[in-house]
């Protein structure tokens, strides 16, 4: 006969305790079975509806990266509002301003500024992404000297006062509804906008004359050496079928300007370093003077053989097609820029261990 199990004495002898007990039988099958049977049956624990749903969400949705915090946007109404305001204000002004560019040939340029910096400024705005919009009281004040210059330029009718507040006022809002990081972001379209304001008469003047100077003594030198007989009396050429007047609008000014603008937007579209830049800006002096003194000098050559040519549409053709050869001597050297700045980092950059002379 099988030994009777003890109900208490088999359920402590499960499998939450392993000790031999007095009155337990061997450890059979029959006997573990038997154990087995004494103990209750586990219950899961209740669980609420909303529990296996956070259960379920959280098991089916994969680890997704932290999103990219995004600062707030610019306020475009208000900026577009206070532009049209501004546009009000200036509209004598801007009006001026675009008839003296389209009677101006030494402002030609004009029409390009305003839309070359909208362009620059527009490929910039994906910065704008992490750069957060804030109000700078600053660019208030710069609001207001832009007025005040302006009111100033009108009693004293100084036109160029009158120009430059515009820009100084597109500054101010810029700073006043973007903050400090916003205005670094767009600096340089904002600079640009400097070049479609002509300079003063006063330094105008100042520059044509002994520019009118350098052209005709180069012109004189260079056509004496061809063999042309010339003689200079000042700004004026004598040929011995011609007589040139070098005026103002043969004095360079022209190409300068347009030249420096040109330097400053190819310097950013095709170099990131700061002191090429700045050695482009500076080069395009000695490049149009060159290129202005050489123009004076294919004009005298070719007005000692047909002078009809010295004038008119050939005249005019020429002037471009010199300016065409300036702005590729401006590539010329940018590109010697280019490699003297790699022959001084080379120079510059430490040796490799291999490459090192051996010492004596």
């Amino acid at each position: 006969m099988p030994r009777q199990l003890n109900p208490q004495v088999c359920a402590n002898a499960d499998g939450t305790n392993r000790k031999r007990l007095s009155g337990c039988a061997p450890l059979t099958m029959s006997y573990l079975t038997a154990c087995q049977s004494q103990v209750p049956p586990v219950r899961p624990l209740p669980v609420s509806r909303n529990a296996n749903l956070k259960i379920l969400m959280a098991t089916a949705t994969p680890d997704l990266p932290p999103s990219r915090t995004l600062a707030p946007p610019l306020p475009w109404k208000i900026l577009a509002t206070v532009a049209a305001l501004l546009l009000i204000c200036y509209a004598p002004v801007v009006k001026a301003l675009v008839m003296q560019w389209y009677d101006d040939p030494d402002m030609g340029h004009g029409f390009f500024v305003p839309a070359i910096a909208a362009y620059i400024a527009w490929q910039l705005r994906d910065q704008l992404a992490s750069v957060p919009a804030e109000t700078n009281l600053w660019g208030l004040v710069v609001v207001v000297w832009g007025g005040f210059q302006l009111y100033i330029a009108t009693l004293g009718a100084e036109l160029f006062l009158a120009r430059t507040a515009i820009v100084f006022s597109i500054i101010g809002v810029v700073l006043l509804l973007g903050g400090t990081k916003i205005t670094r972001i767009f600096a340089f379209p904002l600079f640009l906008l400097f070049f479609m304001v002509p300079i003063p008469a006063v330094i105008y003047n100042q520059l044509t004359f002994p520019l009118q100077l350098i052209a005709s003594e180069v012109a004189e030198n260079a056509i004496s050496m061809i063999g042309i007989p010339i003689i200079r009396e000042g700004n004026v050429l004598e040929l011995a079928e011609q007589r040139l007047n070098v005026v103002e609008a043969c004095s360079g000014i022209r190409s300068l300007l347009t030249l420096t603008f040109l330097s400053l937007v190819y310097g950013y579209f095709a170099e990131k370093r700061v002191w090429i830049r700045v050695a482009l800006f500076l080069s395009t002096i000695p490049i149009a003077i060159t290129a202005n003194a050489g123009r004076v000098t294919m004009t005298g050559v070719i007005a000692d053989f047909k002078p009809e040519l010295a004038e008119g549409l050939f005249h005019e053709a020429q002037g471009w097609v010199i300016f065409m050869i300036a702005f590729a001597l401006l590539a010329v050297v940018h590109q010697i820029f280019v490699r003297l700045d790699k022959m001084f980092t080379n120079k510059a950059a430490p040796q490799p261990p291999d490459a090192q002379p051996e010492a004596a």
